[in-house]
């Protein structure tokens, strides 16, 4: 219900009140600031400046502290093998970028030509995921930069110099690899058991819909964290071996928990309180703790939780020696060759990659081509502010548009002041090294807060290139405002999936694989592992349509207010999910089986719905009664699918 509300009141506010779409994106994010980041970011930006000054070669220096900018804004993960990919493929991406747009440089036509080709490609490979999104990033950046500002010659050194920038940010992450080198993974792992402590202790309260999405947004990432090494690495570090098995066993208790929650009333503090305490065996190292005590299970979703525990005690405290048979398949990424091959067809077949690609071209060369025709001053910012903008998985396009112009008039305050004031040479080196600092701490905050901290170290770092000082800043208001024009009309208003979302219809396949999942659950087949991953899957998938939906909110209007419509829809089938595992955790544990036909009545209904969803641009009604017998172990299940359906009709 408290999901319910919020996404209300996000589009819905007060008669006076400014709506939701328009000033979520400028309320800071509650996250804490990242101070080692900090540190890297100060000194990783700021070095090679000093370096190229100290050897007369500012430029050069500039040029590095570039390429190390991108690295600061791509390194986002905790994992250090993960930061290898975050940081170094991209460079790669950004090497080849920059040296397609130095070789076009001044050739008019057709620089904007393979300007657009270069954006085709690059919103393309963005829809790959989350490395192959920053590569794309980097490979249209520098290409920008690098056809709209003169590079040293020969052809070479530009993208040497950018490589070695970013290179220096990865050095620094790296750092402490050979005392850490498990340290994020282990953290990752406490971390889900605390979130799993939170969503028991929630059971019996309104909060719990919330602990259980953070739980899943936990599973996931860890799961993603330490099979992406163990891939690379089985069966040679019992450490990564040991973190997995800790992980699989908190799967029973993450099952039990939403048995628990439909139970109605709370649980005995002495459980969250044994989860945490594993939680810090986990963090800690620890093994050889006595037995927890905890109190005498009389429910069968009392004994699926009791049972859970015991035996995650047991595999947290005192571990096996030989766990190199682990069975690590409820993630474990599929093959190199398969996972390419799977990329390549994504890119190749997937409409969404064509329509991305497409639009994000449409407004490079649009944006070329004006600057080619009217003489606009550091024109390549038009086109940098429209990949920023575009970019597929950073959120709305225009609240992206909006902060970003908020964002640079922001940032352009704190560029003129520096500008202004501070006397170029060897100062420029600690105002780099402060306003660098600020980059991870407000990136932290949200994009309007980023665009802010980066608008000064870029204009800062363009002076040193072209030594025009305050004369910067207004060009640079306005490309950035022409930019942001060019993407609204160009890459918003004229393509109508921005206008038509399709959240309804990725609702629907939730809602299908819902169904599946509950014919799975209850049907003949009795594989765990199996019934497991799926469940990890379809919670995995529930997860990304609660983001797009979360994006959709932050759209104006029709679109924001029937995302909103339809939110509480989002909650429901995450519901029937918990409902479904929560009734085979109770036959697990005593309960009596479903009588025959009645799981399969309500997947019959849930496909229903799911294809009332496609066919309808609102809320569908499904008129379909759901009966069945008020004592038996779906009972749970029928009321929230009931619900849904509730939710899906339309008021009278």
């Amino acid at each position: 219900m408290a999901d319910q509300k919020r996404a209300g009141d996000g589009v819905r506010p007060g008669r006076f009140a400014p709506p939701e779409w328009l000033i979520g994106g400028l309320r800071p994010a509650p996250t804490p600031i990242p101070w080692p980041a900090v540190l890297r970011a100060a000194i990783a930006l700021a070095a090679p400046l000093a370096v190229g000054m100290a050897t007369g070669h500012g430029v050069y220096g500039a040029l590095a502290s570039m390429g190390a900018l991108s690295g600061v804004i791509g390194d986002t993960a905790d994992a250090y093998r993960m930061r290898i990919f975050n940081i170094a493929v991209p460079q790669l991406f950004g090497a080849l970028g920059v040296t397609v747009g130095s070789l076009v440089f001044g050739h008019g036509w057709l620089a904007v030509a393979a300007l657009t080709l270069v954006a085709l490609a690059s919103g393309m490979i963005s829809s790959i995921g989350a490395v192959a999104s920053v590569s794309g990033l980097l490979l249209l950046l520098n290409a920008v930069v690098g056809a709209g500002l003169p590079m040293p010659s020969p052809w070479w050194k530009a993208p040497l110099l950018l490589s070695l920038g970013g290179l220096l940010v990865l050095l620094l992450s790296l750092l402490g690899w050979p005392l850490r080198r498990t340290e994020p993974e282990r953290a990752a792992v406490a971390g889900t058991y605390r979130a799993v402590a939170e969503a028991i202790e929630a059971a019996a309260t309104d909060g719990y819909d919330t602990r259980r999405q953070a739980v899943t947004h936990s599973l996931n990432t860890t799961y993603d964290l330490i099979l992406a090494r163990r891939t690379r690495e089985h069966g040679r570090r019992g450490e990564l071996v040991r973190l997995l098995a800790q992980l699989n066993v908190l799967i029973p208790i993450v099952e039990a928990a939403p048995a628990v929650h439909l139970r109605g009333w709370g649980v005995d503090p002495a459980i969250p309180a044994a989860v945490r305490e594993l939680a810090d065996a986990v963090d800690e190292g620890r093994t050889g703790t006595a037995e927890p005590e905890l109190p005498a299970p009389t429910t069968p979703a009392e004994r699926a939780l009791d049972t859970a525990l015991r035996h995650a005690f047991a595999v947290v405290h005192h571990p096996d020696p030989d766990q190199s048979n682990i069975d690590d398949r409820l993630g474990r990424p599929a093959a190199l060759r398969i996972r390419f091959r799977r990329a390549a067809r994504n890119v190749l077949l997937s409409g969404a990659s064509w329509r991305y690609g497409l639009r994000l071209a449409l407004c490079i060369g649009l944006a070329q081509a004006l600057v080619s025709v009217v003489p606009v001053e550091r024109s390549y910012w038009v086109a940098l502010t429209i990949v920023f903008v575009l970019k597929p998985d950073f959120g709305s396009v225009f609240a992206r548009a909006l902060m970003r112009a908020i964002g640079t008039a922001g940032g352009l305050v704190i560029a003129a002041a520096v500008l202004a004031d501070v006397p170029r040479g060897w100062w420029d080196v600690p105002v780099l090294m402060l306003l660098a600092a600020l980059i991870p701490a407000f990136s932290a905050k949200g994009y309007a807060f980023q665009t802010a901290a980066i608008t000064p170290v870029i204009l800062l770092l363009s002076d040193v290139l072209n030594h025009q000082g305050f004369n910067l800043v207004m060009p640079r208001l306005w490309d950035s405002l022409i930019g942001c024009g060019i993407a609204l009309v160009a890459g918003y208003v004229l393509w109508p999936e921005s206008w038509h979302t399709r959240v309804g219809a990725r609702l629907a396949d939730a809602v299908a694989s819902t169904a599946e999942y509950v014919e799975y659950t209850f049907g003949s087949e009795d594989d765990r592992t199996e019934r497991v991953r799926r469940r990890r899957r379809l919670y995995r998938d529930l997860s990304t349509v609660r983001s797009e939906f979360q994006r959709a909110l932050t759209e104006p209007p029709p679109t924001g207010a029937r995302a909103a419509a339809w939110w509480p829809l989002v909650v429901a089938v995450e519901r029937i999910v918990d409902a479904t595992t929560a009734a085979r955790v109770r036959v697990n544990h005593g309960a009596p089986w479903p009588a025959p036909g009645e799981a399969e009545a309500i997947a019959v209904q849930l496909r229903e719905l799911a294809d009332g969803l496609r066919e309808s641009v609102t809320l569908v009604e499904v008129r379909a009664a759901l009966p069945g017998d008020e004592e038996s172990v779906l009972a749970p299940l029928r009321q929230e699918v009931r619900a849904a359906r509730a939710i899906a009709s339309p008021t009278p």
